[in-house]
């Protein structure tokens, strides 16, 4: 089991850091420290020991201390206006590696400003060491480009935003 004073230890060293997430078994025991949203919480749960009799340990949720708490009074009572409203949002179809260019050096398939057509290449995802062209499929303006080149993007996560025609 662990002592408060371990958890403490280990809630200050994950703050202290870049670390998102931090999980650790120790005698059947579980411990998994998060830092969702930059409000960081502690949950300890038991692992069931291997015995006769197995048994399950309770979940504890201790949240930590958050000088930057939301208060529920502070919520916004008019939604705010979708700054992507009436954009198209080009998406990836697959999960993959984003790359902005044909080749490293050479100039991006797009930048924000360009008018690209329904068949324009706006980008390459590679996904198993194989090139996947993705196409604007509008006619239009680009207005943002969300990834970075060689970020890993997600299936269904917006790539371009574009005004379209």
């Amino acid at each position: 089991m662990f002592k408060l004073s371990e958890i403490k230890e280990l809630i200050k060293l994950v703050d202290t850091t870049s670390v998102q997430e931090l999980e650790i078994e120790n005698e059947g025991s579980r411990l998994l420290i998060r830092k969702p949203n930059k409000a960081e919480s502690v949950v300890v749960a038991g692992a069931p020991l291997v015995s006769a009799q197995a048994q399950q340990f309770p979940t504890y949720a201790i949240p930590a201390q958050s000088s930057s708490a939301p208060s529920a009074e502070a919520a916004v009572s008019e939604p705010a206006a979708d700054p992507t409203a009436g954009l198209h949002k080009i998406t990836s179809p697959m999960v993959g590696t984003y790359y902005a260019a044909p080749s490293p050096g050479a100039a991006p398939y797009v930048s924000i400003g360009d008018r690209v057509g329904e068949k324009t290449t706006v980008c390459i995802l590679e996904a198993m060491k194989l090139m996947n062209p993705i196409e604007a499929e509008v006619k239009g303006e680009i207005v943002d480009i969300l990834v970075e080149n060689g970020q890993l993007v997600e299936y269904g996560q917006t790539l371009f935003l574009v005004k379209a025609e």
